[in-house]
This record gives structure tokens, sequence and C-alpha cells, in this order.
């Protein structure tokens, strides 16, 4: 019975780091994918946990990026952070600006750095993608994303 409940844990716990890694910026679900794919995980349900994680934080990012950076703008030190961070978005970004959210499917769905759910929601707010839109645009492009990077990792893995 032991062995049982410590394999239940130790999937919980594998499951568990895939989804925080797909949660953090940068790393999303490209750095999630092959971690758990390399740990055992099955491709598909490393995918299914990674895109969940990564999605966690776009409907905040979406919602509150906007007040928030107003707020940040108030103070003297956060005008630098935020035009800093708006400035880098927006030169990535410029595909979402012209194509709106089918812009951002494609711009979410490329597997490169800077180019995940982050940046995608960051770029969605700053060019007024209605939330609705921008949210579905960028699961649909995670969601390629996570297949390709799926079928890249376990090609590389196998």
């Amino acid at each position: 019975m032991d062995i049982f409940i410590g394999k239940i844990i130790n999937f919980i716990a594998l499951e568990m780091q895939v989804f925080l890694v797909a949660a953090l910026p940068v790393v999303e679900l490209r750095g999630a994918i092959p971690l758990g794919i390399a740990e055992g995980m099955d491709p598909f349900a490393a995918a299914a946990v990674s895109i969940a994680g990564s999605m966690l934080p776009v409907p905040f990012i979406l919602l509150f990026m906007k007040p928030v950076f107003t707020r940040m703008r108030g103070s003297g030190t956060g005008v630098k952070i935020v035009d800093a961070l708006t400035n880098r978005t927006k030169r990535r970004a410029e595909k979402i600006k012209k194509y709106s959210a089918y812009g951002l499917v494609l711009f979410v769905a490329i597997p490169l750095p800077s180019t995940g759910v982050w940046t995608g929601a960051m770029a969605a707010s700053i060019f007024n993608v209605p939330v609705k839109r921008a949210f579905y645009a960028i699961l649909i492009g995670d969601c390629i994303a996570a297949m390709i990077v799926m079928m890249l990792s376990n090609a590389i893995i196998i």
C-alpha cells in the first residue's frame, strides 16, 4: 500500500511541477512539455498539463494589466518599468496590431522565445483586442504551440 501511495504522490508531484513551470513567464509550455516528457510523463498528458498551466495567468493579464500599469505609472519608479515592458511587447508583437486575434493566434503558436502567452496577452491588452477574443486566440495558439513542442520533444527523447 505504501508503494502505491508513493507512486501517486510522485505522479501528482510531477504534474504539479510541469503545471508550475508552464505558468512561468519566458519558460511557459516550451520548457514544461520537454520537462514532463523527459521525466516520463505521457506526451499528451505533459501537453495538457502544460496548456492548463500556461493559460493560468492569461485572464489576469488580460483583465488587470491596464489598471496595474496605470497605477504604476502614477509612481515615479513604475513609469520606467511600464514603459520598458510596453515598448518591448510592441516591438515583438506588430502582427497582433495588424491582424488582431488572427495575428495573436499565430504569434502565440510559434514556439520561439518571447512569443508565448504572457507576451501575447500583454500585446492583446496593449492593442485593445477584446478580452474574450484574445483569450480564445491565445488558447488556440497555445494548443498549436503545445502540439509542435510535444512532437519535437517526443521525437528528440525517443
